[in-house]
Formats: C-alpha cells, sequence, structure tokens
C-alpha cells in the first residue's frame, strides 16, 4: 500500500503506522499523549530516494512537525542528536561524540588497544578481533613509516590530550558542519582518508573528525584512514596546524589557534628555563634561543605569534577567569559565545597586555609576566562581573538588556572602549611615564588598586547610551570604524574622565 503524503491517509493506514511504531513520537522516542493529534511523515525524504511505501513513513508529534521545517524525519532525528550532544558543552572533540554515541547504544565500542608490529615491509595490528595487516610505506621527505586501511570504530580514538600523550587534534567539533556533511554524504562519497598515528597502544585521529562524525550518524562505522607509525611529534605537530592554517580552504578558528600555539609555546618556554645556559634568563634570550636551534624553522613573526597565543591561552585558561565562557570557540560570535578571540586581540588584550618580550631576568623581583596574566585574568572577571554576566543567549533579539549588552561587546565597541578604558586605568592607578603605561598591568597590584581598577569597568557599564531605544543613533555608529565611534563616544558623555568618576 503506498501513500506519498501528498493526500491524507486514511484511518486504516494510520492504524498500520502506529500498530509499527506505538503513539510515539519518531524524532526522540517520547510518547504522545491521546489528547494531541498525531502528524505522519516520510522517514527518508522522498526528494533523496525514500519511497513512498508506509514502511518509511512515521508518526510524529505536532510541536517536532513543525519545528522540522523541510528536513525528513530521519536528518530531523539526527539534527535532535547532534543539538543534545552539543548541549554537553563548547569545548568538544570526535572523543566525546563517541563517548555520547556509546553511552546512547548507537555504538558498541571505541578506542580498544591494539598493538602494532612492523616487519619486512608490512605491519600487522593484534586487536580484541584477529589480527589485521597491510602494507608499510615511507614518506621520502621525513622517512616516517605509515600504511592506509580500513578500519572498524572500535579500533579508532580521537587524538587529543591525554595522560600518555600530547593530544594533536587541533580543532573542536563544529555542529553545522557535522549536520551539513552528515546529509552531504547521504549521496556523495569521502575522497580523502582520516590520518591518524599510533601511540602507545592505541590508533588516535588528528585530521578528518569532522567527517568521522557525519559519517557516524550516517550509520557508517568502518572507516577509511592513514595512520603513522613513528612520527616525529613536535613536526608533525608543525605540519598538522600549517596543514589546518596557513594551507587549508577554511581556516583555523583564532581560538583554537591559540589554544594550540600557546600550549606548544609553554612546553618549550619550560625547556629553556630548565637549561643551565644561557646566563642571562629572560623572555628576549628565549627568544633567540628558539630562533637559534639547530633546524629552527620559525621566524621572528611566527614566534611573536606563538608568543601572544601562550599569553592569550594563559588567562582564557585560568580557572578565576569568568570570561572565557562568553568566547566563542570560531571567529564569529553566537548567542551563547558573543566575544571573538580576533575581539579580544583588538581591544583589552592590545591594551592592557604587554605583548613584547621582557628583557627582565626571570629571576629578578622586576619580572613581573605571572602578576600581569593574574591582573588580566581579574579583568576578565570584572567585565563578566559588571554585566555580561547576565547575557541571555535566548533573549529575543529586540529585548533591551540584549541589546545593551551587544552594543557594549560588538566589535567596534569593545575596540573603542578598551582605549578609554586603558585611559582611566592608567590615570587611576597613577601611571604616567609613556613606557609604563604601555606595561599597565605588568606590576603587584595591591587590593586597593584593583578596586580602583573594577570601579572604573562598573562605570562603563553605567553609561546611558548603552540603553537607548532600538535603532537609536549608536546602533548606526557601532558599525562605523573604530576612530569615528570612539570621536562618538566621547562626544556623548563616554570619556576617561566620566570612566574615573566625572558627571557625562
Amino acid at each position: 500500500m503506498a501513500s506519498t503524503l501528498k493526500r491524507q491517509l486514511n484511518e486504516e493506514e494510520k492504524s498500520i503506522i502506529l500498530a509499527r511504531f506505538g503513539r510515539r513520537c519518531y524524532a526522540n522516542g517520547h510518547a504522545i499523549s491521546e489528547e494531541e493529534q498525531v502528524q505522519f511523515d516520510h522517514i527518508h525524504a522522498h526528494v533523496r530516494g525514500g519511497d513512498s511505501e508506509l514502511n518509511n513513513i512515521a508518526p510524529m508529534c505536532s510541536q517536532h512537525n513543525k519545528q522540522k521545517g523541510q528536513l525528513s524525519l530521519e536528518d530531523f532525528r539526527t539534527k535532535l542528536q547532534l543539538d543534545a550532544f552539543f548541549e554537553i558543552g563548547a569545548k568538544l572533540t570526535l572523543r566525546h561524540l563517541l563517548a555520547f554515541l556509546q553511552q546512547n547504544k548507537r555504538i558498541d565500542r571505541y578506542g580498544l588497544p591494539i598493538v602494532a608490529l612492523a616487519d619486512d615491509g608490512a605491519v600487522k595490528l593484534d586487536t580484541q578481533s584477529g589480527d589485521l595487516s597491510y602494507t608499510l610505506y615511507k614518506c621520502p621527505t621525513t622517512g616516517w613509516q605509515y600504511f592506509y586501511a580500513t578500519l572498524d570504530i572500535s579500533l579508532l580514538d580521537s587524538d587529543d590530550e591525554g595522560d600518555d600523550s600530547i593530544g594533536l587534534q587541533p580543532r573542536y567539533l563544529i555542529k553545522d558542519k557535522v549536520f551539513s556533511l552528515y546529509r552531504h554524504f547521504q549521496a556523495h562519497p569521502v575522497l580523502q582518508p582520516s590520518i591518524g598515528r599510533i601511540t602507545g597502544s592505541h590508533i588516535r585521529l588528528f585530521d578528518g573528525q569532522h567527517k568521522i562524525a557525519a559519517l557516524l550518524m550516517n550509520g557508517r562505522r568502518v572507516f577509511e584512514c592513514k595512520i603513522y607509525l613513528n612520527p616525529n611529534l613536535r613536526l608533525l605537530n608543525d605540519t598538522n596546524i600549517a596543514a589546518h592554517d596557513a594551507f587549508a580552504q577554511t581556516r583555523f578558528y583564532s581560538s583554537i589557534m591559540v589554544m594550540k600555539l600557546g600550549a606548544e609555546f609553554a612546553q618549550d618556554f619550560e625547556d629553556f628555563k630548565n637549561l643551565e645556559q644561557p646566563q642571562i634568563k629572560n623572555e628576549q634570550a628565549f627568544f633567540h634561543y628558539v630562533l637559534s636551534r639547530p633546524n629552527a624553522m620559525l621566524t621572528k613573526a611566527e614566534l611573536n605569534r606563538r608568543f601572544r597565543a601562550h599569553l592569550y591561552n594563559s588567562v582564557l585558561t585560568d580557572q578565576r577567569n569568568k570570561l572565557d565562557r562568553f568566547v566563542s570557540r570560531g571567529n564569529r560570535g553566537t548567542d551563547e559565545q558573543p566575544i571573538t578571540m580576533d575581539m579580544l586581540d583588538k581591544s583589552i588584550f592590545a591594551h592592557f597586555l604587554y605583548r613584547e618580550p621582557a628583557v627582565e631576568s626571570m629571576t629578578a623581583e622586576e619580572y613581573r609576566r605571572d602578576d600581569e596574566l593574574s591582573n588580566m585574568v581579574d579583568l576578565c572577571s570584572m567585565l563578566v562581573d559588571g554585566g555580561l554576566e547576565s547575557w541571555d543567549a535566548k533573549a529575543p533579539k529586540d529585548d533591551q538588556h540584549r541589546l545593551r549588552l551587544q552594543r557594549i561587546f560588538s566589535s567596534k565597541s569593545m575596540m573603542a572602549w578598551s582605549e578609554l578604558l586603558w585611559d582611566a586605568v592608567c590615570a587611576r592607578l597613577e601611571i604616567t611615564d609613556t613606557d609604563e603605561r604601555l606595561r599597565v598591568f605588568y606590576r603587584q597590584l595591591s587590593t586597593a588598586e584593583i578596586e580602583r581598577v573594577r570601579r572604573v569597568v562598573l562605570r562603563l557599564y553605567d553609561w546611558s547610551h548603552w540603553s537607548t531605544p532600538k535603532d537609536d543613533q549608536i546602533d548606526r555608529i557601532l558599525s562605523d570604524k573604530k576612530t569615528a565611534v570612539k570621536d562618538w563616544f566621547k562626544a556623548h558623555g563616554l570619556t576617561t574622565g566620566y570612566l574615573m568618576g566625572a558627571s557625562a
């Protein structure tokens, strides 16, 4: 018996479908009450090859039927599952998805241990399910050995940070990208294998996690992979970063680049501190050490970039920093995370962080980098306590409180007021020397001085023009150049004097 759903199902057809599924919504399995009308729709979309037999039709509640729009029931069901997964947190990788799917009984196992034995141009994997053998190849540039294989998900894991390994996974999963690829792979082939390495007794993937996530949601359980045996970890990490940043069509998200480069820099920094030489241990000497190492491939500009990433990462990952949860993992703000790394880089980090290598010896009392980072954490948390903590991602776009915070934390606004804030903080801390103003937080601040900074931040929130009605002049100005925004702020009372306590 066939139905295209372009006509109403008759009662007999509805009874057949309800007998098969019960009064349960196909979208997520919840019960449909007797008082609610049951809707019916295609499981697999008709336009994507799904037939119109009754075995391709399922019941649905009216609420989910409205929400699904033009999606098929199967696609909408997958979208709801992804929504539930991404509600877990903001920093999710393939490993988190594998754990989620295992918990929901979509897969049985993942990341099982293996033993790899290489001999005479071949590698044998000793697994719990039996032995697997593959041909070994050698990279002509590095000499690293690798093999191609189609591997079950039970043997695969994500190359995240762990107790036994430095992670090479360069990205977090992006919900929209996973869902788009999920739909793409319903009709298109996979062109490239995912790439990983054997570390310890595990196979961990660091390239292609979105691809595997999308295929998993399509029901795929075996995956084409290229696996390295014993690569040089640092060179592989640098290569992986370059592949995802400099040479990729879709560039690294700024926040992730900060995390990856900052973590690698931190390890180099610790190695330098533990050296017996040179006699002078300061940040400038560290730069010289890195650039003069044998086979050094970094330029000074690239080292500067890593240095700044290290500083940013140190601030944002501090457990006391309340701002981190509002910083988007992408290059654009979201409803949940309205601030981007680029905005921070061009605003408060640009003015309050000393981003050049310090000349003071790391053992001298004058070396205040740790104090500076702590002061930056305090400033970030002040911005949250002052008003950002009440940010409501689900508030309507025209909600007055949301509009006020959007104005304060729009890109051009932050760049403009952060300079005014810096001037006011310097004045409040009685720092007038030009060089010292560039290192405003590069010092130990007393409790009283921290409180002076806090009062300046709170004055920023009190400026009346943040709360004017929608489509006020400020909304047009905030799309202009930073200098124009700053001039408008000053002309309408947001001045250094106002931030220090004068009347607007």
